[in-house]
C-alpha cells in the first residue's frame, strides 16, 4: 500500500536484540523518524573467552549515539518512568526477548508494534523461522502487529509472504526475512494511522507455538523419514546444527539431501560409504550427506572428509 501523503516523523523507541532486529533498526535510521532510545538485552558472555558482548542492536545504536537501556525487566516502576521520560509516539519491538507488561504497552502515544518473522498466526513464539523450515512449510513471511498483552496475539497491521525454497536453511531464510521485516516496518510507519484503524484480528485457532531452539533438539532420530531429517538439518543450519554419533564421535551435519529410495537396513545404517558420497538409511527413504563437520575440524564437503576419514564412514556402520 503506498502512502497517500508523507507521514509526519515519529519519536520512536526501539526494542530489539539480535541481528534480525538490527536490520529493522538500520532501516529506521535511514528514515525521517527519530529514534530517541534503544532497549536491548543486557550484555551476555560470548565466544570462547566468554567475555561480555554487546548485542548487534546495542552496537548499532552506539554507533549512532542513541541512548541505550538494558533493564533486566520492564516490570519495575523506575524503569517504566524512564521509558515515559522519552516521550515516544511509538515503540517498535523486534525480537527483544523481554515480555512487555500491559502498562508498558500503553506508554507510547500510539502503543507498541512488533515485527514478527511469520505469517501470523502460523508460528508464534521465539523461533518462527526455524520452526517453519522444520515443519516443511512452503512459505513464511513477516507480520507487523499491534502488540497486546498476549504472546504474539495482537491485531495484524501488515503481512507479506516469502517462499521457502527447497534449499533454504534457517540461516538463509532468516536473512531474507530480516530484510523483508525492515521493508515492512517502513511501509507500516508510512501508513500507520490507516493501518491501525483497519487492523485485522488473528484467528487463534490456527496458531502454533514456535518453541525456543535447544541443542538437544538437533540430535537426529534416524527412525524419522529422510525428508523430516533433511528439514531438521536445514532448519538448524547455522545453529544449533543437526548431529549424530558415529564411532563415539559427534558428526555435525550441515547439509544433506533426502531421497525416496527403498532399503532394508536398520535406520541410521550407512548403505553407501564411498568417494561418491555417504548414504544413510532412515525410517523412510535415505539421506545423502553433503557437508559435515567432525570434532575439532571445520565443516567440509563430504567428499573432502572422505579423503581423510574413509574408514569412519564405512558401509554397514551405524549412527546412534
Amino acid at each position: 500500500m503506498a502512502p497517500s501523503s508523507p507521514a509526519a516523523p515519529l519519536r520512536i523507541v526501539f526494542a530489539g536484540t539480535p541481528d534480525f532486529a538490527a536490520s529493522s533498526l538500520a532501516a529506521l535510521l535511514t528514515s525521517s523518524h527519530q529514534v530517541v532510545g534503544v532497549y536491548t538485552q543486557p550484555d551476555r558472555p560470548a565466544g570462547r573467552g566468554r567475555k561480555l558482548a554487546a548485542s548487534p542492536v546495542k552496537q548499532l545504536a552506539e554507533q549512532h549515539d542513541i541512548p541505550v537501556f538494558q533493564p533486566l525487566s520492564l516490570k519495575n516502576h523506575a524503569e517504566q518512568e524512564i521509558l515515559k521520560s522519552l516521550n515516544a509516539d511509538l515503540m517498535v519491538v523486534v525480537a527483544y526477548g523481554l515480555i512487555l507488561p500491559p502498562l508498558v504497552l500503553s506508554i507510547p502515544k500510539l502503543g507498541c508494534i512488533n515485527v514478527h518473522a511469520s505469517l501470523l498466526p502460523r508460528w508464534r513464539g521465539a523461533a518462527p523461522i526455524q520452526r517453519a523450515v522444520l515443519a516443511g512449510d512452503e512459505e513464511s513471511g513477516v507480520t507487523i502487529m499491534q502488540m497486546d498483552a498476549g504472546l504474539d496475539t495482537g491485531d495484524m497491521l501488515l503481512k507479506k509472504s516469502c517462499p521457502i525454497n527447497k534449499d533454504d536453511t534457517g540461516s538463509s531464510l532468516h536473512d531474507r526475512l530480516a530484510e523483508l521485516g525492515a521493508q515492512c516496518l517502513l511501509e507500516t510507519l508510512a501508513n500507520l494511522p490507516s493501518l491501525q484503524q483497519q487492523a485485522t484480528p488473528q484467528n487463534h485457532d490456527e496458531a502454533n507455538y514456535a518453541h525456543k531452539l535447544d541443542k538437544a533438539q538437533a540430535k537426529i532420530n534416524w527412525r524419522q523419514s529422510a525428508l523430516e531429517i533433511e528439514h531438521l538439518v536445514r532448519a538448524f543450519n547455522s545453529w544449533p546444527v543437526a548431529f549424530s554419533e558415529l564411532d563415539e564421535k559427534r558428526v555435525r551435519i550441515w547439509q544433506a539431501k533426502a531421497y525416496d529410495q527403498q532399503h532394508n537396513v536398520e535406520p541410521g545404517t550407512i548403505i553407501t560409504g564411498s568417494p561418491e558420497g555417504v548414504v544413510i538409511g532412515c525410517g523412510e527413504g535415505v539421506l545423502k550427506l553433503e557437508t559435515v563437520q567432525l570434532p575439532g575440524a571445520k565443516a567440509l564437503p563430504i567428499t573432502a572428509v572422505l579423503n581423510a576419514k574413509q574408514d569412519l564412514f564405512s558401509t554397514g556402520k551405524q549412527f546412534s
